[in-house]
């Protein structure tokens, strides 16, 4: 037992699930077991990082829009939160198609932490808790409780981790080195320990952040104003439209030159990168500037974007330049960059390391093999980024309250969204380097568009119990009103009238040649449902943009979408054959010593799990089917 009081107490009050961190993904888990009515309590080593952005200051972007709306359409919370709180809002890759379309969004960062918290705070049965989680308490394989620093116990049925980048943490800058958190906020020593006893393996992964710089120093005159969009789309279903036309503020663009790579070259033997001082292993699709000059050599420059912290700070965040360079080769670096030549930082760049699990040690539910009621989720599992933290957070909450409410625990697969995508990969796929989700990392990402997040899973979130029944009829009514029209759309002819020709001359579409229905005009790329109002005479009330969009798309793409929902029926055979918790993979005939081997680590729970195990074959998956007799 670790505790620093000469007494072991024990406290009184009944809980169901305790979790164990309040980052993005502590706040989701800790609000979804509150909301299904489970007692709850959540603990931070500190109630100023509740919901803290310690890297960059947005919410979204590629692929990771699309898990912050499913994360909404499941009950979330992240999507109603930036909505209250961004400061400049922009859809990415509009020029590309409606698959790989983004929201991201820059974040008022303490504004977002405060309405974090105070959702937290006043959420009923939740508390929170100022504390170090030094122990979990287990007994026959199953969590009872966990011990605090101070030597407190409280008993629970349910834990969920989430710890972030906090333990053990070891924050590094050319020779400097601190065990602290980020932000220089202390960092949880000792439940590592305690994880290790219990048979959980641990892996040591590294992240990294830029220096943040006094807006007063810098020349934008030398730079690219970056604007957010017209007309702002919300992340959350339930937030009006309306409500977020704000004034944005600008982010800048700049660029690193044969300067900077120079004096980045010249000092790469001071980086704690290259000396070996830092063990663990980084993101590699979030590289340092010491790693980008390095590894791509070629390149005379990268992008640097200046962001906005907040409205009420004049820091400023330097993207695309993260480093743990030496303090001086810092404002060297920095200042040879356009705009930057007087610059001021008020906090140096610097990477963090810290304790992780191998994700392999999860079910695809986000609970440990080994102990029941013990859940994980976030940077923890070794991914990387707020939103797949939140993600996961939310699933391991709603799993462990449905665990302590004796419900089936869900899990969402790789065909119904993103999140599933995220999970399965963390549990089924080897990693040696903190996780990021990307579009292409999605089979299915035609019919997994940001778009459409609330028609893939508002159902789940209704039957889970946290969208509510009001929401969810709203939901249905705009489904309804989709389907119906593009059905109308479908059977309304239109003839070679002059009005009809006039208008495809107009947008430089062919004329007709006989009569057409108002979908097959649609499919043509240069028109659309608005476009064509003009000789649509039976056209009903005017439609919201969002119910427009789906309109588009859905006819636009229609063959492309049932061919890829023709796939997902043939993914689902196998995700729905499951395989026994006691299956003895020893007397299975035929099966390679490779994929026993694999199978027996693993444990998938199902056909369809086993055959994305690397070192499982087909051959060995057609053995395992036979052999269960499905």
């Amino acid at each position: 037992m670790k505790y620093s009081a000469n007494s072991v107490w024990e406290n009184k009050d009944q809980y169901d699930v305790v979790v164990v961190g309040a980052g993005h993904a502590g706040c989701e888990a800790a609000l979804a077991s509150a909301r299904l009515g489970l007692r709850t309590i959540v603990f931070t080593v500190s109630v100023e990082s509740i919901a803290m952005m310690p890297c960059n200051p947005n919410i979204g972007g590629t692929s990771k829009g699309h898990l912050v709306r499913e994360l909404d359409a499941l009950g979330g919370e992240m999507g109603k939160t930036i909505d209250k709180t961004f400061i400049q809002s922009k859809m990415l890759n509009k020029s590309k198609g409606p698959a790989v379309h983004s929201l991201r969004a820059q974040a008022d960062k303490k504004n977002y932490s405060n309405t974090m918290r105070r959702t937290l705070e006043n959420q009923e049965n939740l508390e929170v808790k100022q504390g170090e989680v030094v122990n979990i308490l287990v007994e026959n394989g199953q969590v009872t409780g966990i011990q605090t620093y101070s030597g407190a116990i409280y008993h629970c049925k349910a834990v969920v981790l989430c710890t972030g980048t906090y333990l053990k943490a070891r924050c590094i800058y050319g020779d400097v080195s601190m065990h602290t958190g980020p932000n220089g906020l202390q960092a949880a020593n000792y439940l590592t320990d305690c994880l290790k006893d219990l048979g959980i393996e641990m892996y040591r992964f590294k992240t990294g952040t830029p220096a943040r710089i006094d807006k007063r120093s810098i020349d934008f005159s030398k730079m690219e104003e970056q604007f957010g969009d017209e007309r702002v789309v919300p992340f959350s279903f339930t937030t009006n439209p309306e409500d977020v036309q704000i004034d944005q503020v600008s982010c800048w663009l700049t660029y690193t030159n044969e300067k900077t790579h120079e004096i980045i070259r010249e000092n790469l033997d001071r980086s704690p990168l290259y000396s070996g001082m830092i063990e663990g292993t980084g993101p590699r699709y979030c590289p340092s500037i010491e790693d980008k000059v390095v590894r791509f050599a070629d390149k005379s420059r990268h992008q640097v974007f200046i962001e906005p912290e907040g409205l009420d700070t004049n820091e400023m965040y330097v993207g695309g330049m993260s480093s743990s360079l030496p303090e001086d080769v810092q404002y060297a670096m920095y200042r040879s960059v356009p705009g930057l030549e007087n610059v001021k930082i008020v906090r140096n760049a610097y990477a963090i390391e810290y304790d992780c699990i191998d994700a392999r040690q999860l079910y695809p539910t986000l609970e440990f093999k080994k102990i029941r009621g013990l859940f994980s989720g976030g940077q923890f599992n070794g991914s990387s980024g707020y939103e797949e933290a939140a993600a996961q957070g939310l699933i391991a909450g709603i799993n462990a309250a449905r665990e302590v409410l004796g419900k089936e625990q869900i899990t969402i697969d790789r065909s119904q969204a993103y999140i599933g995508v995220l999970i399965d990969d963390l549990v089924t796929k080897e990693s040696h380097e903190p996780y990021r989700m990307m579009t292409s990392r999605a089979e299915y990402r035609l019919l997994l568009r940001q778009d459409n997040a609330d028609q893939r899973l508002t159902k789940i979130g209704h039957e889970i119990g946290l969208i509510s029944d009001e929401r969810y009829q709203k939901f249905v009514e705009k489904e309804k009103i989709i389907s119906e029209e593009i059905e109308r759309l479908k059977h309304v002819n239109v003839g070679t009238s002059e009005k009809v020709q006039d208008l495809l001359e107009k947008y430089g579409s062919t004329p007709l040649t006989s009569g057409s229905t108002l979908a097959e005009l649609i499919r043509r790329p240069e028109l659309n449902y608005q476009l064509l109002e003009p000789i649509d005479e039976q056209r009903p009330e005017k439609f919201s943009q969002e119910i427009i969009d789906q309109i588009d798309i859905n006819i636009k793409y229609e063959g492309y979408i049932s061919r890829q929902m023709k796939q997902v029926e043939q993914f689902k055979k196998l995700e729905t054959r499951k395989i026994p918790d006691d299956i003895d993979y020893d007397a299975v005939p035929s099966l390679r010593i490779e994929a026993v081997q694999k199978l027996k680590q693993y444990k998938p729970v199902s056909i369809g799990q086993a055959s994305r195990i690397s070192g499982v074959s087909p051959a060995d998956i057609s053995v395992l089917l036979v052999y269960l007799g499905h």
